[in-house]
């Protein structure tokens, strides 16, 4: 197939519990540095390396997902790992997305800190195949990867789902670290006070 009629297609795989601006800015930054038709993001069932207690139902991460992303066409969902069920391994979901689009080619993001977790990744060398990955430089520290790494700068946002879910819990409002209508939509489902997940 000629080269220059494949889509340019950036994936961002996380459990989103809830999504924020650090997210939100990595995937429109890779978006616009690499040139991509879209980055879409892709939210885990269940996590491979995350106690399952800790997550919210899909539906609330998928809406929050959309709330989140519904102004920005750079930005898409990809829901596969929702829809496939049981645990989320990138292997098994870039097999299935590569096969289902053969005129598509994939771009892993990840933060630089998961470079040097690459060689535990179920399937790695043959998931390497599949897709290239794009790497966030978050420290000055060149990390060495035996794998095939793009690395790329974007502007750093120390902001964490888990820190977002702790000031729910203490009743402080995280103006400005999520989009104010995921905001409204967790302060309305009460998505995060004890007792209520």
């Amino acid at each position: 197939m000629d080269k220059g009629n494949r889509k340019k297609i950036g994936l961002l795989g996380g459990n989103f519990n809830p999504i924020h601006h650090a997210h939100l800015m990595m995937a429109d930054q890779v978006a616009q540095q690499m040139n991509l038709d879209q980055v879409l993001l892709m939210p885990e069932n269940i996590p491979p390396h995350v106690d399952e207690k800790e997550t919210i139902s899909a539906k609330h991460r998928v809406k929050m997902l959309e709330l989140a992303i519904k102004d920005n066409p750079r930005l898409g969902l990809e829901l596969i790992e929702i829809e496939r069920g049981g645990k989320s391994y990138s292997y098994d979901t870039l097999k299935l997305l590569t096969k289902a689009n053969p005129d598509t080619d994939y771009y892993f993001i990840i933060g630089g800190d998961m470079v040097e977790y690459l060689p535990k990744w179920y399937k790695i060398d043959e998931l390497i195949e599949l897709v290239k990955f794009i790497a966030i430089r978050r420290t000055e520290k060149n990390i060495e990867s035996p794998y095939p790494v793009q690395w790329l700068e974007a502007p750093l946002l120390p902001i964490s789902s888990t820190m977002i879910r702790e000031m729910f819990v203490q009743n402080i409002k995280p103006t400005y670290l999520l989009p104010q209508d995921v905001i409204s939509y967790i302060e309305t489902e009460k998505l995060y006070k004890k007792n209520d997940q």
